[in-house]
């Protein structure tokens, strides 16, 4: 059975009282993905405190010429992001280690106008595949975000399930896998369920939202009952978190997402 999550922006307040606040709504792991700002022992203190997981961090490099290279205005589409990709990796490992963390979220970047798809493809693979060592080594998941360009990122380099499973492939490691984003793929392409069954051992970890206006789940059209059960049936134990806004108190929304699962 997977573990259902909540992104800590459902809470208000300081970051490491929110791990308490998801305890108390019945999670056992909360997505805070900005770390770079946290005192992480005191996060790691809450953790332990609290038995509430951090599922996934954001890759992230200290550096701030380095973090432009990634970023998605430029990012791993461009050939000479692949060593400030690999620093941010090793720097984002050595957090997730504190936190007991085990998925790194990243990102491509948005596509270069005038360049070959097939070239910023390669450029993506060889990015990961300089990475993928540091991930295995350490048994921590980086997980690849396509996005959709239709609504909210504009530009984005990746944005289908099959490109995303192809990059998976050729980099060949265990420790590189999708983010699948149901809200993003929704808009992208649809055709949720037999994505998710097709291509569940290429994913590493699962966001959800609702389509339009990316809030909770049953606010919109995807029939989340029937994603969840999919998702169940197909054996994934990785975490699936709420990454969308609230339409309602966060008590109420808690109680009705948990009602999801239930058949």
């Amino acid at each position: 059975m997977f573990t259902l999550t909540v992104h800590n922006s459902w809470f208000s307040g300081e970051e490491y009282g929110k791990l308490e606040l998801a305890r108390q709504q019945g999670f056992k792991a909360i997505e805070i993905l900005n770390w770079a700002h946290l005192d992480l022992q005191r996060l790691r203190g809450e953790i332990d405190r609290t038995g509430v997981a951090v599922s996934a961090i954001l890759f992230h490099a200290s550096d701030p010429a380095q973090q432009a290279l990634i970023a998605n205005t430029h990012g791993i589409v461009h050939a000479d992001a692949k060593d400030a990709f690999v620093t941010a990796i090793r720097e984002t490992i050595a957090a997730a280690q504190v936190l007991g963390c085990t998925n790194i979220v990243v990102t491509t970047g948005n596509e270069i106008a005038g360049v070959a798809r097939a070239e910023q493809h390669a450029q993506v693979v060889a990015a990961l595949k300089a990475a993928a060592p540091l991930a295995e080594a350490a048994n921590i998941r980086l997980v690849l975000e396509p996005l959709n360009i239709l609504v909210n990122h504009m530009g984005y380099f990746l944005t289908t399930t099959a490109e995303s499973v192809a990059v998976i492939e050729e980099v060949g490691s265990p420790m590189v896998k999708v983010l699948y984003d149901v809200y993003h793929q929704q808009i992208t392409e649809g055709n949720l369920i037999n994505n998710i069954r097709a291509n569940i051992r290429h994913i590493g970890h699962i966001h959800v939202g609702d389509v339009p206006g990316r809030k909770q789940p049953g606010t919109g059209e995807i029939n989340y009952k029937n994603v969840f059960k999919a998702i169940r049936d197909t054996g994934y134990t990785g975490f699936v978190v709420f990454e969308c806004g609230l339409t309602e108190p966060v008590e109420v929304v808690c109680l009705k997402m948990w009602a999801l699962l239930e058949d």
